[in-house]
This record gives structure tokens, sequence and C-alpha cells, in this order.
């Protein structure tokens, strides 16, 4: 998964042409339909890559299962489904009726957008590091980099040490713009601090995150970027603040998480089935509705830290958080590869 995935960003592809608001108006170009049955249940598909609790995937799945419950979708998935594998079942989704399908399609970017092809009046939507393909295949990615940086203040804030630390999967662009937002915010508040960045090479390896970021903290690092599963466990071993990612993980050290950079994808998956029950879904890239500004992103709560955390750093947090979501300040998508100092 990771080489294909690897192997796709480095064509240099492009995800800046985001979806707006406005794509109600894109009638003429949408999937040919007719009117959504008020009584019909518009049937929704997943299919992930990875095991369902991988962090990623998961937060495409929680926001689907809030749309069966609060949109009346009828949702099935299907998780660890292999490259050799993606292609079958997205035929048999779009087969057995479904009108919306989406998922992780890193793994199998052009396997996915042939298949789409073979089903016009399916309406298919992606995570994905390349761009949208007409006519039914749209895009999305978690643009979590605008929290992310607000962590690096954290961050920087309360090092101790003056090293702060990332664990990530592996050197690919979303991947890389989370960890150089966090530490972008830390040199915001300490120009003087040093970073220290893992890749463990996989999207789902707890022990290799844990014993990489083991390594960062016996090296000296006191505040640690928990980008994988893993790197809180040994944080909590090692007593040491640490920043959650994609979700709320403070349940996993009360006293370690103090906050993290939260995905919510409902915004986009809500807009798409917004889109497909109107017959107008179009083969665009949804990233925006990932953004701070559209609820697609946040903060995690303080937790028990919103006692602890001085004062000082909370409202520099809260007013930095205020003047993006103004757009009166832009976190800089910095895609490069990070290295330590």
């Amino acid at each position: 998964m990771e080489n294909e995935r690897s192997k796709t960003q480095r064509m240099g592809l492009s995800r800046r042409n985001v979806l707006e608001l406005g794509a109600l108006g894109l009638a003429a170009a949408a999937l040919p339909s007719t009117a959504f049955a008020k009584d019909k249940k518009l049937k929704v598909a997943a299919i992930f890559a990875t095991p369902i609790e991988e962090p990623w995937d998961n937060q495409v799945h929680v926001a689907l299962l809030k749309a069966q419950k609060e949109l009346g979708i009828d949702y099935k998935w299907s998780e660890k489904v292999q490259t050799a594998d993606f292609s079958r079942v997205m035929r048999e989704y779009a087969q057995g009726g479904y009108e919306l399908v989406l998922g992780d399609a890193f793994a199998a970017e052009r396997e996915s957008r042939r298949t789409a092809k073979q089903f016009p009046k399916t309406a298919f939507l992606f995570g994905s590091g390349a761009g949208p393909a007409e006519p039914n295949f749209g895009v999305f990615d978690n643009w979590i980099h605008e929290p992310a940086y607000l962590c690096g203040i954290i961050a920087g804030k309360m090092s101790k040490s003056g090293t702060v630390g990332a664990v990530a999967a592996m050197g690919i662009p979303e991947v890389n713009r989370l960890v150089n937002a966090f530490f972008a915010g830390a040199k915001e508040v300490n120009p003087n601090v040093k970073k220290k960045v893992s890749f463990i090479g996989s999207f789902f390896d707890p022990p290799k995150a844990k014993e990489a970021a083991v390594a960062q903290i016996d090296a000296g690092v006191d505040v640690i970027y928990a980008e994988r599963f893993g790197v809180i466990e040994a944080a909590v071993d090692k007593k040491i603040l640490a920043i959650s990612n994609m979700s709320d993980q403070s349940s996993l050290g009360p006293d370690t998480v103090i906050t993290g950079p939260v995905w919510d994808m409902y915004p986009t998956v809500e807009q798409a089935i917004k889109l497909v029950k109107a017959g107008v879904f179009t083969a665009q890239d949804y990233g925006d509705f990932s953004r701070m500004a559209k609820g697609g992103s946040y903060l995690a709560p303080y937790h028990k830290f919103d006692k602890t955390l001085p004062a000082e750093v909370k409202d520099l947090v809260e007013k930095k958080k205020a003047e993006i979501l103004e757009g009166n300040f832009r976190v800089d998508v910095d895609e490069n590869t990070p290295a330590s100092d």
C-alpha cells in the first residue's frame, strides 16, 4: 500500500482545484440521474484498505455512521481490501445498486479510476493523492494542517527541553503537510526549538511507531506529535506530553494527551450525499470541506489539561484560531519531507 501511495504522490498530481459550495450550479456536467425518491434510502458503501481502527479510515467510517443515523442512508462497508481486490469490490457495490461509494484509493489509484468509468451512473468519492477524474470520480483528503499548526504552538510553549518530535507514517505530501505545520507552529512561538521526526513506513504499525517514539524521547523530546497509533502509548510510559491526530484520543492517555487535530469527514459526506440525491454529483476535489472554516477539522478538547494548560497558551491558540477562521492568517502548506534538526 505504501509504495503505491508514494508512487502516486511523486507524479506531482495536484489537488488544488477544490469544490466550492456553488457545485449545485454544475448540473449540466453532472451524472445522468433522475430526482431521488423521498421515501427511498440512498445506498452508500465504503471501501477501506486498512483495518477500520486505523485513524484515517476510521474518521471516514465515523462520518458515514453519523450519516446513517441523521440522514437515513443505507450504509455498508468493507475493510482491509487489498489492491488486487479493490476493483472487484468496487464493481460489486456498483452492481449492487449503491449510488455512492467512498473509501481509500491511495493503494489503487489507477484501478479505482478505471473501474469508476465502467459505472458512470454511480458516484465515487475516494481519498486520493491524485486529482478527480471525469465523469464520476471525486477525491478528498484530510486537510487538517491548520489545527496541526495550533498544536505546534502548544508544543513549542510546553516543551521544557526545547525539543519536540513527531512520529509519522511516511514522507508523502498528505503526511508531510501535517508534520511541517506542527513544527511551524512550534517555531512560531519558540524560534530556537529543535525538532525530531521519524517515519515508520506504514500507515498502521503501532509497535513500530511506539519504538520510534521511545527513541525520540530518549533523545530529549518532551512533547511529541502522535501522527500514528502507538506513539501515545510510548508517551504514557515515558510520562511526557503528546499531541494526538485525526480523532480525539485523550482516553488513550488522559494525563498525557493535551489535544490534537481532529478530522471531521461529516461535512464532506453530507455534501456528497446532498449532491447525489439532487442528481448533480460531479468529479471534483472535495478537500475544502476538511478545512477548519467548513467545520471539517478542529482542535480536540483539552479535557484535563483545560485546568492546567497556562492561560497564556490557550489565549494564544484562540487568537490564532480566530485569525484562521476569519481568513486573516493562512497556514502554509509545506509538502516537503521534513528532517530532524
